[in-house]
């Protein structure tokens, strides 16, 4: 009776300490990457709301060879919303009642399953409705690529190539996480060459660095692309003589400055070709200064499967660039 009592108080000091921490409770999301469910009624989903949403969510995602949405919505209506749907990645609840007082999104994660993102839209019109998301589309888009990103790396940390950080971070200082698969294809005293490669996908990270000016010329974007085609041209061959990586002429690339997590980059997002050669795709890259200031470190992914959509893809892979840690010496 003594050892069965000893089970049934180790039982309910486990579900305890599970229900303390809430979240350790609750299944793993469904869904693929990228998808978000939409609930609201049929009439909305089919009106200015619904409009308004497509427009920002399902609009072409910049940069890609074809033409993909930023997210794949699916819409339900609350009626259908069962467990089943609840499980999902992303989800958009519309609430539209004029029991509603004020126009509100409101931000969770973790509700149903977990990693959960859970965005809310609380109205008492369609009208204000799609005013409060246009004034909140940036957080919104933001919310929901920091929920995809992080599942990336966390998974990435859970299984990780743990053997190529060390190499990376010896010459740079630091370096991303790399998940299982992924092989060093090159490194020299500035530059290293990370792959995941199969028969028809390449999924690559470049780091390198160059020395800093310590003016505004390290993160223009005419220096920063003169910066890159240098450097491909030395270190990322073709195929055949004469051919090599560099960046396409066939739009301009663009240009922004983030501040994420303390760190702050400029992310330079552009199509990578292959000189003399009909080879090509989207890249996008993180520049940064070295902890002592002497270099301009560039962590850069690129994507290549000219068989397949690339959104996926470069979604993954880009993930990783936001994994960067410096070791502190």
């Amino acid at each position: 009776m003594r050892r069965f009592l000893y089970i049934i108080g180790i039982l309910m000091l486990t579900l305890s300490s599970c229900g303390g921490r809430g979240k350790a409770m609750l299944p793993s999301v469904s869904g693929k990457a990228g998808e978000v469910i939409v609930v609201m009624d049929k009439a909305y989903w089919s009106g200015s709301l619904g409009q308004c949403l497509r427009d920002h969510l399902a609009a072409d995602c910049p940069f890609l060879p074809q033409k993909e949405p930023l997210y794949s919505l699916a819409d339900v209506p609350p009626s259908a919303f069962s467990n089943i749907f609840q499980l999902h990645r992303n989800l958009i609840l519309c609430n539209i009642s004029h029991q509603v007082d004020t126009a509100k999104v409101k931000f969770g994660q973790d509700v149903w399953a977990s990693p959960q993102c859970v965005i809310r839209i609380n109205a008492p019109t369609e009208e204000e409705a799609v005013k409060i998301v246009n004034q909140n589309i940036e957080h919104i888009i933001n919310y929901i690529e920091t929920a995809e990103r992080d599942r990336v790396i966390n998974n990435t940390k859970q299984y990780q190539e743990s053997a190529l950080r060390p190499p990376v971070i010896e010459v740079f200082g630091g370096s991303p996480y790399f998940p299982s698969g992924y092989v060093l294809k090159k490194r020299t005293d500035d530059f290293a060459w990370i792959a995941y490669e199969t028969t028809y996908v390449n999924q690559a990270i470049l780091i390198y660095k160059t020395p800093a000016l310590g003016t505004q010329a390290d993160f223009q974007l005419d220096a920063m692309v003169a910066r890159r085609n240098e450097v491909m041209k030395q270190n990322v061959p073709g195929m055949f003589d004469n051919t090599y990586m560099t960046t396409s002429t066939f739009a301009t690339p663009s240009l922004k400055f983030v501040k994420y997590r303390g760190r702050h980059f400029a992310e330079m997002r552009g199509y990578w070709e292959v000189y003399n050669d009909y080879m090509g795709g989207p890249f996008v890259s993180h520049s940064f200064y070295s902890e002592d200031g002497a270099s301009v470190i560039t962590v850069e992914a690129f994507v290549y499967a000219p068989k397949f959509n690339k959104r996926h893809y470069l979604r993954q892979i880009e993930s990783l660039l936001y994994s960067w840690e410096t070791v502190k010496k």
